[in-house]
């Protein structure tokens, strides 16, 4: 794999990272601990988590779980510590199971990480990201009643200006060596390169949003402040949480599958999503490409990528997807895959 810094941080990842969020509720300890493992030896080193996992489905008495059972492969592996790029997350306004859904502040930062540390059983988080931007988000299909509301400049400046004060705060202690923004849109980027630049060596590392073949939001403004401001994306969702493995087709929810867990996303699952999928399933078909393969590969070379975050809810499923981590694909499919996603722009 061919390993790069994450925007103008020293940190150096590989073009795929484990995402966890299944680790604790889906994903139990031994099978979890086996998939770091196993994406060790295929030389994936970026492992990203939060403090509010698992999800699917979201609930107060697993809160937390998921960095649990990654402190525990930590605590039997300190001598591969520090080789591994660990990135958590303070979750911030809105989610009632954690500080009564406060928002992001110097207080809130300091219990997060003091507790994620804990419970990763580490002394420092390389990537620190915030989940959720205290304004509110248009993430997670809420785009199509998405309002901003008018900031009162004071008072909005003030936040950035204590949120980023406390993390290089927390990077000069060494808590922390780099952090990076989650769900977040370019105004707010902006408002953190802005802020930054008030101090030396400090950056925002990079923007963790969705993107897939199916949700290429991040294409628009976005593509243009990643290469500028060098704030690369780390994709989550890369396979439009599973529309794209093909269990889905036919408006078939699984039993056990993610969907059949969580109702919230359900809606995804649509004639317009369904038709989407059977076409990219046909491209792939036709150039002989497992269309897991071709999913992941698509984000991996998109020019503003700084990792791709695929998550498996059990070995086997991640062995299928190490199978294809070296996949690039040509530029005749990438012609065939700008002709569907004129089709298909936007399906849920």
């Amino acid at each position: 794999m061919d390993f790069k810094n994450l925007g103008n941080s020293n940190l150096l990842v590989s073009p795929y990272c484990l995402g966890t969020m299944t680790f604790g509720e889906t994903t139990d300890e031994k099978d979890a601990h086996q998939q770091i493992n196993e994406c060790i030896a295929a030389g994936i080193n970026f492992i990203d988590t939060a403090e509010m996992y698992p999800t699917c489905p979201i609930k107060k008495q697993t809160t937390g779980a998921t960095e649990k059972i990654i402190g525990n492969w930590i605590y039997k592996n300190l001598n591969k510590r520090k080789n591994l790029i660990l990135a958590t997350k303070v979750v911030g306004n809105g989610f009632k199971f954690i500080r009564d859904g406060g928002e992001i502040n110097r207080k809130t930062i300091n219990l997060a990480l003091e507790e994620s540390l804990k419970r990763l059983k580490t002394d420092y988080i390389d990537l620190y990201q915030l989940h959720w931007p205290n304004r509110g988000s248009y993430h997670f299909r809420a785009y199509w009643d998405y309002k901003p509301i008018k900031q009162n400049e004071n008072k909005i400046n003030d936040e950035f200006s204590e949120i980023v004060q406390t993390l290089y705060s927390l990077k000069e202690k060494g808590l922390i060596r780099e952090f990076g923004l989650s769900n977040e849109t370019c105004w707010g980027a902006m408002k953190f390169v802005e802020e930054v630049k008030k101090y030396n060596n400090f950056c925002v590392a990079s923007i963790q949003n969705e993107y897939s073949l199916m949700c290429r939001l991040f294409d628009n403004d976005f593509n243009e402040l990643a290469v500028n401001e060098n704030i690369p994306l780390l994709a989550y969702s890369p396979l439009a949480r599973g529309l794209l493995t093909g269990k889905y087709i036919g408006h078939k929810i699984p039993d056990g599958s993610r969907l059949s867990r969580d109702d919230k996303i359900k809606k995804i699952v649509n004639s317009k999503s369904d038709i989407a999928v059977r076409d990219y399933f046909g491209l792939a078909k036709r150039y002989d490409i497992d269309p897991i393969h071709m999913a992941l590969a698509f984000c991996k070379d998109r020019p503003f990528m700084g990792s791709v975050i695929f998550g498996a809810t059990d070995i086997i499923q991640l062995r299928r997807i190490i199978k294809g981590l070296d996949l690039s694909l040509s530029e005749e499919i990438n012609n065939e895959i700008k002709k569907l996603y004129k089709k298909h722009p936007l399906t849920f």
